[in-house]
């Protein structure tokens, strides 16, 4: 029995994660931690245990002291902030981890960053800008919209589509700069802005081992958890999703994926959305952690986190296909405590009068 510590255990990811490796013939000892106590009493885990935040100077020796006690095997952050403090501080945790280069997670942990390095390899990705000041904001608003009705601005840090939000005047861009900064700490310096994409918006989930693809999927984003309630319209994890098969989305997320890391291992997940010409852009790379819904791809037959751990171990594989393992119109459908299903898309109960 393999013991596998899981961080951010008291949220949907990592619940999703560990729903992943329960759904296989191999027991697994899972050790959840969380910085909540309260979220943590929904996790599926065998022992659970509270962490301070991975910005805490005290984070990595409670982390040790939990895999010391619990003899764990394998850590797998989730979080992003646990991802980056990991992947720096990897040679002093007290167990195995399977992660990105140190490199590489440090460009796709900064959203400017991984736009700036796939337009200087011409990958496509749309035209952005970071916003240093007012001025700085009125100049490239003023160049986005020349071509564009509205433009995306965001933060260029954190997940879950955090401070973004449609825009179609530098008014707009400045108050919402100006909330963030007085609420949150969030300023000029933090921000970007970028061309607005119209189209798809396509989600690529991928595993690899010493610059091989082991196995991918790509899915679409059809409608979004609570979008509705957002400003922005999005929220970057669908209540709606389906499986597809596109050559395009493969080779620009893998072609992206190789230009960071010709030596690529571990998990990269990366977001693109179609610019007017129908254009696949990358928006962003997320490196060393699953996307939310991975139990998505492992309920329909393609279980990433198993294989994921399987070559942490140094197991051998089945045998996997590289792209589009899973047949194309699967849709996920998951709502607020109503569970999730996995349906064809030629089998959709409802019927219209």
């Amino acid at each position: 029995m393999k013991k596998i510590l899981v961080t951010g255990c008291g949220g949907a990811a990592s619940a999703n994660f560990v729903a992943s490796l329960r759904a296989t013939d191999e027991d697994f000892f899972i050790i959840g931690t969380d910085t909540n106590k309260f979220h943590l009493e929904l996790a599926d885990a065998d022992a659970r245990y509270t962490l301070p935040s991975a910005l805490e100077p005290t984070y990595l020796e409670k982390l040790n002291e939990i895999i010391v006690k619990e003899k764990a095997e394998f850590v797998h952050p989730q979080p992003d902030p646990e991802v980056l403090f990991l992947s720096r501080n990897r040679e002093r945790v007290k167990t195995r981890l399977f992660l990105p280069s140190k490199q590489t997670i440090e460009i796709c942990q900064n959203k400017m960053e991984i736009v700036n390095h796939l337009r200087s390899k011409e990958i496509p990705t749309a035209e952005s800008y970071i916003v240093e000041d007012e001025i700085n904001l009125s100049n490239h608003m003023d160049k986005l919209l020349e071509n564009n009705e509205k433009v995306w601005l965001r933060a260029i840090k954190g997940a879950g589509s955090r401070a973004s939000l449609p825009i179609k005047n530098t008014v707009h861009g400045k108050v919402w700069i100006d909330y963030w900064n007085s609420m949150r700490g969030i300023g000029y310096g933090q921000f970007m802005v970028s061309e607005f994409l119209p189209g798809k918006e396509f989600a690529f989930q991928s595993i690899w081992k010493d610059g091989k693809l082991v196995t991918s999927q790509a899915r679409e984003r059809v409608e979004y958890l609570f979008g509705y309630l957002t400003p922005s319209g999005q929220t970057s994890s669908p209540s709606i999703a389906r499986t597809v098969h596109r050559d395009d989305v493969n080779e620009i997320a893998t072609k992206a994926v190789l230009s960071l890391d010709e030596n690529a291992t571990g998990v990269f997940c990366v977001d693109l959305k179609e610019n007017k010409e129908g254009i696949p852009c990358i928006t962003e790379i997320n490196a060393g952690r699953f996307f939310t819904t991975s139990n998505f791809f492992s309920t329909a037959g393609s279980n990433m986190p198993f294989y994921y751990i399987k070559m942490a171990f140094g197991e051998t594989l089945p045998e996997l296909s590289q792209y589009n393992p899973l047949e194309k119109d699967l849709y996920w459908i998951r709502g607020m405590d109503m569970g999730f299903k996995l349906v064809k898309g030629d089998q959709l109960s409802a019927e219209e009068l």
